[in-house]
């Protein structure tokens, strides 16, 4: 697994996907790691980083996905090229990727890892599903990715026989497990420290807690 590492990295870019932003940074010496792993990404002025999953990483670059909700993602948004801010990563535990028939499935910015997920599986089927017709813009850095628009949802367009890798809100999640019960599932939770001190993102699961940062984000619904 590759060893986190710390680094204050230049912003090289904030682009907008529709609502949500793609924000580039330098990579340095940071080891991309594997997808559905996450980055600790400490916004400015803000006392807590957010934790980030990597959606693309083009040579020489981390590119993170994000939705400017609150006042973190919106500081984190709002970056201008070269400023600097400091990176954790990479944490967590993500996909399995030796699956013979994968199909990658998101929800509104559950996305945010999915491109580097299709990257590293060489471009699978996926289904996405948005709200809007301006959110979907983010399905543009998914390949051959089927969209739906609430209210139709991803569980109405899965089909059957795939190996599922997801990642979106918790009641998608469940309605996805509840079909494919061994689907690889990236759950979302809030992190203070994303290395297991904190139990901040701790999380029901079967009936069992686990720390999202150290067990997961990604857990076999199985």
């Amino acid at each position: 697994m590759s060893r986190p590492g710390r680094e204050r990295r230049r912003v090289v870019a904030v682009e907008p996907v529709g609502p949500y932003a793609l924000v580039r940074l330098e990579r340095g010496m940071l080891d991309p790691g594997n997808p559905g792993q996450f980055f600790m990404v400490e916004a400015p002025g803000r006392v807590l980083p957010r934790p980030m999953s990597l959606c693309l990483a083009p040579k020489g670059e981390l590119a993170f996905l994000l939705d400017p909700i609150g006042p973190g993602t919106r500081a984190l948004a709002a970056l201008e090229p070269g400023e600097r801010v400091h990176v954790f990563g990479p944490l967590g535990n993500g996909f399995r990727l030796d699956v013979p028939r994968p199909l990658l499935v998101g929800g509104g910015i559950g996305v945010a890892p999915l491109p580097y997920l299709s990257e590293a599986l060489e471009r699978p089927p996926a289904v996405l599903g948005f709200r809007s017709e301006h959110h979907a813009e983010a399905a543009a850095l998914v390949p051959n990715a089927e969209v739906v628009i609430d209210p139709v949802l991803v569980t109405d367009a899965l089909p059957e026989g795939r190996d599922v890798l997801a990642c979106g809100p918790e009641p998608m999640l469940e309605a996805v497990r509840a079909l494919v019960p061994d689907a690889q599932l990236a759950w979302e939770a809030p992190m203070a420290c994303g290395f297991g001190a904190c139990y901040g993102c701790v999380v029901e699961v079967d009936g069992e807690l686990k720390r999202l940062c150290v067990e997961g984000p990604v857990l076999c619904s199985s």
